[in-house]
C-alpha cells in the first residue's frame, strides 16, 4: 500500500467503506423484506406516530395522562381515519363504475385516433372471457389468496394501531433504551439523531396530509365546475396519490384528464388538464415551500429513486414508506454533518 500515492489510498478505503454499508444496507432490507409481517406494521406505527404526535404532546401539556393521551390519540385516529376510508371508498363505489366507463371510452377513442392494429377492448374482453374459462381454478384460488390477502392486512393495521399506543405512550423509555444501547459518551448524539430522524418523518407526514387535502379540494371544486363526471372521487384518488409524490399526482391527474375527456370532450379534458396543471404548480411553488419549509428538503430525482427502489422491494407498500425513510436518512446525514462540522472547529 505504501508504493500507491495518498489519492489512491484514499480512494480505496472510500471504496471499502462503501461497499461495507452497501452490504449492511442489502443485509438489512434483506431481512425486512423477509420479515415483512413483522416489520410492516412497525414502520406503519412510526408514520402514524409521527403524524400524531402533536395531538398527543398537546394532551400531555393539558395534564392528560400518559395512558390516557396515547388511547385517545388512537381513537382519535380511528374516528379520523375510519371516516376518511368510508368517504373515499364511498365516493370511489358510487363514481367507479362511471369513471371506469368513461376511461373506457377514452381508451377507445385514443385508439381509434391512434389506428391500434386490430387491438380493440372488445377482442381483449373475448379474449379473456377464454382465459376465464381455461383457468377457473386459478381464479378460483386467487379469490381464496384474495380473502387471506384482506385479513392479513387486517391483522397488521390492527397491530400497527397498538405499536402506535405504546410507541405514544413509552417514547421516554425508548430514549433511555436508546441510551444504554449504544457506546458509553455517544448516548447523547445517538438520541440526537434519533430525533432529527424522526421530526423529518413527522414533518413529513403533517405536510404531506394538509397537501393531499388542498390538492384534492382544489381539483375536486375545478372537476365540480367543469361538471366532469365522478369528481368526488377522483378527488379522492388524488388525495390518495398525493401520499407517493410525483407520480401519484401524475396518475391521478391522468385519470381525471382521460374521464374528461371521454365525457365532455377535448375542450373540457384540456379545461381539466389546466386544473390539474395549476394545483400541481401551486403545491410546488407555494404548498410544498411553505408547509414543509422545516423538513428535510430532497431533490425530485432522489425522490424518485427511493420512490422505484421501494416499489422493487415492497410494491405498493414500498411506494409509501420509501420517501419518509429517505427523509429520516437525510436527517441523520445532516446532523452528523453538524456533528462532524462542531467536532472540527473544536480541534481547531
Amino acid at each position: 500500500m505504501t508504493l500507491l500515492p495518498e489519492g489512491a489510498r484514499r480512494l480505496g478505503a472510500w471504496c471499502v467503506l462503501v461497499l461495507l454499508v452497501s452490504a449492511v444496507l442489502a443485509v438489512g432490507i434483506w431481512l425486512c423484506a423477509l420479515l415483512k409481517t413483522a416489520v410492516t406494521p412497525v414502520l406503519l406505527a412510526l408514520l402514524g406516530t409521527a403524524l400524531l404526535g402533536p395531538l398527543y404532546r398537546r394532551l400531555l401539556r393539558m395534564r392528560v395522562h400518559r395512558s390516557l393521551a396515547a388511547g385517545l390519540t388512537c381513537a382519535a385516529v380511528v374516528v379520523v381515519v375510519g371516516g376518511a376510508v368510508y368517504i373515499v371508498v364511498s365516493a370511489l363505489i358510487e363514481t367507479g363504475d362511471q369513471i371506469v366507463a368513461s376511461l373506457r371510452d377514452a381508451a377507445q377513442s385514443l385508439a381509434e385516433h391512434l389506428g391500434a392494429a386490430g387491438t380493440s377492448l372488445d377482442d381483449l374482453a373475448a379474449n379473456s372471457k377464454d382465459l376465464l374459462s381455461k383457468f377457473g381454478g386459478t381464479a378460483a384460488s386467487g379469490v381464496i389468496s384474495g380473502v387471506s390477502v384482506v385479513g392479513q392486512m387486517i391483522a397488521m393495521a390492527v397491530l400497527a394501531l397498538l405499536l402506535v399506543f405504546f410507541f405514544l405512550r413509552d417514547s421516554q423509555r425508548a430514549v433511555r433504551a436508546l441510551h444504554s444501547f449504544v457506546p458509553r459518551g455517544r448516548g447523547e448524539a445517538a438520541e440526537v439523531m434519533a430525533r432529527r430522524a424522526f421530526e423529518a418523518i413527522e414533518g413529513f407526514m403533517r405536510g404531506t396530509t394538509v397537501i393531499a387535502l388542498i390538492d384534492a379540494v382544489c381539483i375536486t371544486v375545478g372537476l365540480l365546475i367543469l361538471q366532469v363526471p365522478g369528481a368526488v372521487g377522483l378527488g379522492a384518488l388524488v388525495f390518495v396519490g398525493a401520499y407517493i409524490p410525483y407520480l401519484g399526482a401524475f396518475i391521478s391527474g391522468a385519470v381525471a384528464v382521460l374521464v374528461a375527456l371521454a365525457d365532455r370532450g377535448w375542450v373540457i379534458a384540456l379545461w381539466a388538464l389546466g386544473v390539474v396543471l395549476a394545483v400541481q404548480v401551486l403545491e410546488g411553488h407555494v404548498l410544498q415551500p411553505m408547509i414543509q419549509s422545516r423538513t428535510v428538503q430532497m431533490h425530485p430525482a432522489v425522490v424518485m429513486l427511493a420512490i422505484t427502489a421501494g416499489a422493487s422491494v415492497a410494491g405498493i407498500l414500498g411506494m409509501l414508506l420509501a420517501v419518509p425513510l429517505t427523509a429520516a436518512a437525510f436527517g441523520i446525514y445532516s446532523e452528523l454533518r453538524t456533528q462532524y462540522a462542531r467536532g472540527r472547529s473544536a480541534e481547531a
